[in-house]
């Protein structure tokens, strides 16, 4: 994008959303997270720190994470977004990264587990036989205050294994994910005329 843009003023961008494109207008100084989160109500991702630190914003933006609260909006115009909501064919039917962090309890309070499932993804996407130092240092990134990492790394080598056996990996390729994704089914609803303070939250099916 060129040109100056005046205060106030709104942009046209598209983005590809977990298979679905989208065309919307944004502020040039809106954030991608909150793009994300208030303009398609995908509030599975989660702000931690505000300043790309902790990782829990984390979004695999053309197949690559990124920190979508240090990124305008505006400048993911054109880009493919895979969000926590994107990579699952169904509620009971969910990526083995998610089926491992399930398992192996890779989880506690759960605030930063989208952002490590999505990296613990793209992380095994580049390194399919990972090690557990190999699995350490790929999600050092990615910040997390309970578990204490070790169920965490427990849960990507066993997805590695899972996805070495032939289970789906890839949600940028999985027709049902995307078709599933449309519906929103884990993600916290605003209720009608409610603010983005006020969300209403619903039952939710991921990590």
């Amino acid at each position: 994008m060129t040109g100056i843009v005046e205060e106030n003023q709104v942009v046209p961008i598209t983005l590809t959303v977990n298979g679905r494109r989208h065309r919307l207008t944004v502020e040039p100084r809106k954030l991608l997270a909150d793009v994300l989160r208030q303009d398609l109500k995908l509030t599975g991702l989660n702000i931690g720190c505000a300043h790309g630190v902790c990782g829990s914003c984390t979004i695999l933006l053309n197949g690559q994470s990124a920190r979508s609260c240090v990124m305008f909006g505006v400048q993911a115009d054109g880009a493919e977004i895979t969000t926590i909501e994107g990579i699952a064919p169904s509620p009971v039917d969910l990526h083995p990264v998610q089926e491992a962090f399930w398992e192996q309890q890779g989880l506690q309070c759960g605030y930063c587990t989208p952002g490590m499932v999505l990296r613990s993804i793209e992380l095994l996407r580049e390194n399919p036989n990972p090690t557990r130092d190999e699995v350490r240092e790929g999600i050092s990134s990615n910040l997390c205050r309970c578990t204490g990492y070790q169920f965490i790394i427990d849960a990507v080598m066993d997805a590695a294994e899972r996805l070495r056996a032939g289970e789906t990996s890839d949600p940028q390729s999985d027709d049902a994910a995307r078709a599933h994704a449309e519906k929103a089914w884990e993600v916290e609803r605003l209720a009608p005329g409610m603010g983005e303070g006020d969300a209403t939250p619903i039952p939710s099916s991921h990590p």
